[in-house]
């Protein structure tokens, strides 16, 4: 496999992998809150970082807000794992995670995204998109199955 597979390969399964440890994190599976490398410990501390992330929506749609987030985070997660539907999801993957930066941004600054790799993530997510061949994935599977070798254009 080539570099450029490679490369595909690494970054599908460090965004992936990513969101499934910071989901993984919301619900106690890394630790109790206050333990080494946990970030919240429990959903309750996850949904109370929300609120501070998104100041600018009401406080009863805090807890949707959190959820919607930890809904895509999971399927975007696996999607990205197994390679399936891999450019429209790295679209999807990056605007996810810029929307996350910018809302550290107003919620808790600049520095913070910065310093967790947000925005760099989101870049990551968005150049995943100009990858025409995805190897070890479940796009390349379904292309040799059906015999599609063509690639998308990218604009």
């Amino acid at each position: 496999m080539k570099l450029k597979g490679l490369i595909t390969v690494y970054l599908r399964l460090a965004l992936g992998i990513s969101f499934l440890s910071a989901v993984a994190d919301r619900f106690g599976i890394w630790g109790a809150p206050g333990e080494p490398n946990v970030s919240w410990g429990n959903i309750e501390n996850f949904m109370n970082y929300v609120g501070v992330l998104t100041p600018f929506i009401p406080e009863t749609l805090v807890p949707i807000v959190g959820w919607i987030a930890t809904g895509f985070e999971v399927i975007f997660g696996i999607l990205l794992i197994i390679g399936f539907k891999t450019r429209a999801i790295a679209v999807l993957t990056g605007a996810l995670l810029l929307i996350f930066a910018l809302c550290m941004t107003v919620g808790i600054g600049f520095k913070s995204p910065l310093d967790y790799s947000v925005f760099s993530a989101s870049a990551g997510a968005f150049l995943l998109v100009y990858f025409q061949k995805v190897p070890y994935s479940l796009d390349s599977l379904l292309m040799k199955k059906t015999g599609d070798t063509r690639t998308l254009p990218v604009e």
